[in-house]
């Protein structure tokens, strides 16, 4: 049974919801499903952590989809979370893996490091250090393959088997929460998640 604990702190609207697959907490979002969790689209970015659940380093993997509507899909997961605004996530834009402009689908996957690494800083400080392309035959519509390997110093992406983006961790926390992560105006799918 889906439960929801509506509270607001410092302004932000969250919501607690539990998944009777996972238990999730919910921030700007609300999570439904079992086998597939959904988190809706709202304005601002979203995560459900996933409750008891803490990662230091070792492979996320999981299966995910978003959509091909132009700044609307951002799907990803986040790790080493201290809370709710301090966190590292990996995350992908469907609507920029097939357009024929170079520029745009070389931002198909961004890491970012928040608080003070969001993906505007990154892309303006460090062009093409932080975000990539895919493999341009991933549909943006479906279902895809996602594994994060993260070590002691780097994270790794790989998409369907292939690896699309590797970089040296901007945070300074070393392990903390997991969880779904959608970012501004987004929802997704999830599901097979493992992590080891």
């Amino acid at each position: 049974m889906l439960r929801y604990i509506l509270f607001a702190i410092s302004g932000i609207v969250s919501f607690n919801s539990i998944c009777a697959a996972q238990e999730l907490r919910t921030v700007n979002r609300t999570a439904t499903g079992n086998d597939v969790i959904h988190l809706n689209e709202a304005p601002g970015a979203g995560v459900a952590w996933i409750r008891n659940k803490q990662f230091d380093k070792g492979t996320i993997e999981f299966d995910v989809k978003g959509k091909d509507v132009l700044q609307q899909s951002f799907v990803g997961f986040a790790f080493h979370g201290v809370n709710d605004s301090t966190y590292d996530a990996i995350y992908f834009r469907p609507f920029n893996f097939q357009v024929p402009e170079a520029g745009r689908r070389s931002h198909s996957v961004q890491y970012i490091s928040l608080p003070a690494n969001d993906w505007e800083l990154l892309r303006e400080k460090y062009p093409g250090k932080y975000e990539n392309e895919i493999d341009s035959s991933t549909d943006p519509n479906k279902w895809f393959h996602v594994k994060i390997v993260v070590t002691d110093d780097e994270a790794a992406a790989y998409v369907n088997g292939k690896r699309c983006l590797t970089v040296t961790l901007l945070g300074t926390q070393k392990t903390g929460m997991v969880g779904y992560w959608v970012g501004n105006g987004s929802g997704g799918d999830w599901k097979n998640l493992k992590i080891d």
